[in-house]
């Protein structure tokens, strides 16, 4: 039995089965490129999901991280720590917005909106106590708590684990005029994925979220931005929905928040929306710790730069060029995204997502299938042009080989 087999079989008989990975077993990593424990290299072209957009090991972050490790790692919330203060600040800033709540987890950051927003309705809005709601998209992804997968459409994520929390309407993804009519006297938020990225990697249509916030101003609604996996450098912008010039009321961030070295998550707004809280309404005891403070600090000094936008803008551009070539060839039915982002549908006559992806994986790229027939490229910001271009050879090749 090799390596990877024993590993794996160890991993089957000891931990719960609530994924279902590809047979690879990753002993370390730089950059875009990782190697098993087999010593075989794989290139890395999903990046965590987008919390890895600054590669594996990237030694800004291993560095700031180090150095924290030696100073203070936790001191929870009871006490100030000398690195909150600037990661608040600085991450505002970037947000152009004037608060934050720091968490850990992307889908804690998501209740977190979801808690922020009602208790919003009540305190500024006006609404009736216990009458909140919240608008929400089809085929969303936002987490896999109790409350969030009780708006979610996704069979898998939802069944068998109700009772379900109310106060949610879901809408068709991109339909304004289904949203217009869902927003009530009683609507405190409406809460979108600029990008749905578990669903396929699905852009809206053009003027869609203009169109959101736009009614959202006139209806008096919280515009709540889930920007988890599309925010901080992935599209080619700091944030998606600067595609259509929109200013959201709130962002909820996470996975690239951390640099793929601690979880990081926050959710970011004004002082009207997020001063609604006293002490002790909502908190976390790693929430804004001194090592999360360090690592994302740094996160924002590289994203100031825009370098790492301007990279996913241009290899985004020729990913999308490229990959736009194989569409009517018969192996590649769509492709959609934005920047180093995309969604690939296969054909069923070429196979599923799953083995596509598997076939990959033997030729040493590493990506994942989602919805059965999709597979969606994502590979960290810090790629090169050639290993960019050695991937997608692999993908012609295994599209080629029916």
């Amino acid at each position: 039995m090799s390596a990877t087999e024993r590993a794996i079989a160890s991993a089957e008989a000891h931990s719960a089965h609530n994924y279902h990975p590809l047979p690879v077993v990753v002993a370390t990593a730089d950059g875009a490129w990782m190697t098993d424990v087999e010593g075989r290299r794989f290139l890395d072209m999903l990046a965590g999901y987008s919390a890895l957009n600054f590669g594996h090991g990237n030694r800004r972050l291993i560095d700031a991280a180090k150095a924290q490790l030696e100073r203070v790692t936790l001191t929870s919330r009871a006490f100030h720590h000398d690195r909150f203060a600037d990661f608040c600040t600085q991450l505002a800033e970037l947000c152009g917005m004037e608060m934050v709540l720091p968490m850990n987890t992307g889908a804690e950051a998501v209740e977190t909106a979801v808690k922020t927003a009602r208790k919003w309705g009540y305190k500024v809005k006006g609404v009736p106590p216990g009458q909140a709601k919240i608008v929400v998209a089809a085929n969303n992804f936002h987490g896999r708590t109790t409350t969030i997968v009780s708006f979610s459409t996704d069979a898998e994520a939802r069944a068998d684990f109700g009772p379900y929390t109310p106060g949610f309407e879901i809408v068709p993804y991109g339909d304004l005029t289904a949203l217009q009519a869902a927003c009530s006297a009683n609507t405190v938020a409406v809460l979108l994925e600029p990008i749905q990225g578990e669903a396929g990697v699905l852009v809206p249509p053009a003027g869609y979220l203009a169109g959101v916030r736009q009614l959202t101003r006139e209806r008096n609604v919280l515009f709540i931005a889930d920007e988890i996996q599309s925010g901080l450098g992935r599209t080619g912008r700091t944030f998606a929905c600067e595609h259509e010039g929109v200013v959201p009321d709130m962002y909820v961030l996470g996975k690239a928040l951390g640099g793929g070295v601690v979880p990081v998550s926050a959710v970011v707004s004004s002082s009207e929306v997020l001063g609604v809280y006293r002490p002790g309404e909502h908190g976390s005891t790693f929430g804004g710790n001194p090592l999360a403070c360090a690592v994302a600090l740094e996160v924002v000094a590289m994203l100031r730069t825009g370098e790492f936008q301007q990279r996913a803008s241009e290899l985004g551009d020729h990913l999308h060029h490229e990959l736009g070539l194989l569409v009517g060839g018969g192996a590649v039915e769509a492709v959609r995204g934005r920047g180093l982002w995309a969604g690939v549908d296969i054909a069923a006559s070429h196979g599923t997502g799953r083995e596509i992806s598997e076939k990959l994986m033997d030729r040493g790229v590493l990506v994942k299938d989602t919805h059965g027939s999709t597979i969606r490229i994502a590979p960290p910001l810090v790629i090169s042009k050639e290993d960019l271009d050695w991937g997608l050879d692999q993908l012609r090749a295994v599209l080629a080989d029916e």
